[in-house]
């Protein structure tokens, strides 16, 4: 343990905190509330880069995008109330998306609390519901312990957001105090006889599915399990934009259960007998409306296997509940003994056969064909290419027609916020600068953070950045029309030339109204200097892949 009792203030024992749990990058949006500890990261910006962002919003994404990305917690500073709310987004994100983040928030002084001080916030009650844990720090000598106690909780069990208040004054306090040590994480292992029992379930399954999800994994992990499907020759399927826990490629993938899932695998979660679930938490778009399985107890046997142990039997009871790590589970889980009788060949082979259909699609409306930008795309990027997307219909291009192949290339929100791609993009590229990045974002979804553009110029983040452009909040539009065909109200769209957009910010722009010049835009946008934006104009009717808009609007009329 670290024993320095100099004489310093919060801001400072603040930041020799965080370098002593390892935090190499934070992001922020200064604000007055938080100077001391700005200061102190004056003293440490060759051991701490600070990235400075233009929204709080942007900035707290790029946090928990860096925490989805690398496992570690990702750090924000924000200032009190206006900041703070704007950056509630980023913690909503990380907490239905289980990512390890921590953030920062400058407060009023304790003398003027409860008095609704300028921009004062009681961010227990604000953030509570949204937090693993929320704490303000009130005894500057109890830094280096509640420091401590948040990063413990933002990795440990199931990984999420913690929130730290900042009094103003509490930071600019002079006192002497030992530092902690650095953070500790808990490793979780599933017992024998629950490896065992899993077994002897998996010898009795005749349609076993296998879905992945949730956060805590490596690159280890991802290899095993991958190992472990093959050895029990079981089909796979990936929750809700989790794709890249899995080889989409193999021939034991089933897709995933998204939005843009086929009917075909929605079924054959209905129809399974043995469900093996391991870091997913099964939420509403990976069941469907919790449609695909009984609750509480689902007529399928149910093995669920999750870090959290307050998941364990939260909405379903398992047939067979393991609290582990990813790690320590898909370990064992390869060691078992392979199961050689083909009993499910025909099974998971059928799973696969569907999913390969499903990347098939019949031709779009307007002169963009998306599918085949996607496909395009999956043929030229890398295999550790990382892609982003925030959230609309735009995304189900993606995440259809795009065949992930390696852990972490995929980053978006589970929550379905918007404004994600962007900021995201920004801090994957920040942190893997020798990997290509590639952002997706609807028209509606840009404007919502588009302005991170501008840190990406700034830092040299060469993202390249793909707008798809149809005028209008797609999605909406979507349930409109089904529900009420022909009466669009509040989903019109009047956007910038959002290549001009770009180019004014610095970056090289590019517009694309015809499927074949994409390849050129593309390649240009990879040799240009420095980040890049290329403008997909699609027709408004290709609201879909699979139905036009015209289409859903009829047949909501036939009903």
């Amino acid at each position: 343990m670290n024993k320095n009792i100099s004489r310093r203030s919060g801001g400072q024992i603040l930041v020799d905190a965080l370098r002593i749990h390892g935090v190499k990058r934070a992001f922020c949006v200064p604000g007055e509330s938080y100077l001391a500890v700005l200061d102190a990261l004056h003293d440490v910006r060759e051991e701490i880069d600070l990235v400075v962002c233009r929204q709080e919003g942007g900035a707290a994404y790029m946090a928990e995008a860096y925490g989805k990305l690398t496992g570690e917690p990702g750090i924000c500073f924000v200032t009190r109330g206006p900041g703070a709310t704007n950056a509630s987004i980023g913690v909503h994100t990380a907490f239905q998306d289980s990512s390890p983040m921590i953030l920062f928030i400058g407060q009023v002084a304790r003398d003027q609390q409860y008095r609704e001080a300028f921009q004062e916030v009681d961010f227990r009650q604000m953030f509570g519901p949204l937090a693993k844990w929320v704490v303000q720090i009130e005894d500057t000598r109890r830094i280096p312990e509640l420091i401590s106690q948040a990063f413990h909780r933002a990795v440990n069990g199931r990984p999420g957001p913690v929130v730290v208040a900042l009094p103003e004054d509490m930071l600019t306090e002079r006192v002497e105090v030992s530092d902690a040590g650095p953070f500790k994480r808990v490793v979780m292992t599933p017992a024998v006889e629950q490896m065992a029992e899993m077994e002897q379930l998996l010898q009795q399954a005749e349609r076993p599915l296998m879905v992945l999800g949730g956060s805590g994994w490596d690159t280890e992990s991802v290899h095993n399990i991958q190992c472990f499907a093959e050895q029990q020759n079981l089909p796979v399927a990936a929750s809700f934009r989790c794709q890249d826990l899995f080889d989409n490629r193999h021939p034991n993938y089933a897709g995933d259960l998204g939005f843009a899932a086929s009917a075909q695998l929605s079924a054959a979660v209905k129809d399974a007998d043995l469900l093996l679930v391991v870091g997913s938490r099964m939420g509403e778009v990976s069941t469907g409306g919790y449609a695909a399985l009984d609750i509480p107890v689902p007529k399928q046997s149910l093995i669920h296997v999750h870090q959290g142990i307050e998941e364990l039997g939260r909405v379903y009871q398992p047939t067979l509940a393991i609290n582990s790590s990813m790690s320590s589970f898909a370990t064992g889980a390869a060691k078992l003994k392979p199961d050689t009788s083909e009993r499910h060949s025909e099974w998971t082979r059928s799973l696969n056969e569907n999913y390969q259909r499903n990347l098939q699609c019949p031709t779009s409306p307007g002169d963009v064909q998306l599918a085949e930008i996607i496909n395009w795309l999956n043929r030229r990027l890398p295999d550790d290419a990382i892609l982003t997307n925030g959230a609309g219909n735009y995304a189900v291009w993606l995440q259809r027609f795009y065949q992930f192949r390696h852990y972490r290339t995929q980053l978006g929100p589970t929550n379905g916020s918007m404004g994600y791609g962007v900021p995201a993009a920004v801090a994957a590229k920040l942190t893997c600068p020798d990997r290509l990045v590639v952002s997706f974002s609807g028209d509606g979804c840009f404007l919502m953070n588009g302005q991170e553009i501008a840190t990406a110029a700034q830092y040299g983040a060469n993202v390249i950045f793909i707008v798809i452009n149809n005028g209008m909040y797609g999605t909406i539009r979507m349930h409109q029309e089904r529900n009420y065909p022909g009466r669009v109200s509040g989903t019109e769209l009047h956007n910038p030339d959002f290549s001009a957009l770009a180019q004014a910010y610095g970056l090289h722009g590019e517009v694309v109204t015809h499927t074949d010049e994409f390849a050129p835009a593309f390649e240009r946008c990879v040799k240009a200097s420095g980040a890049s934006l290329i403008e997909v104009r699609i027709d408004p009717e290709a609201l879909t892949p699979r139905m036009s808009l015209t289409q859903i609007r009829e047949q909501a009329r036939k009903q």
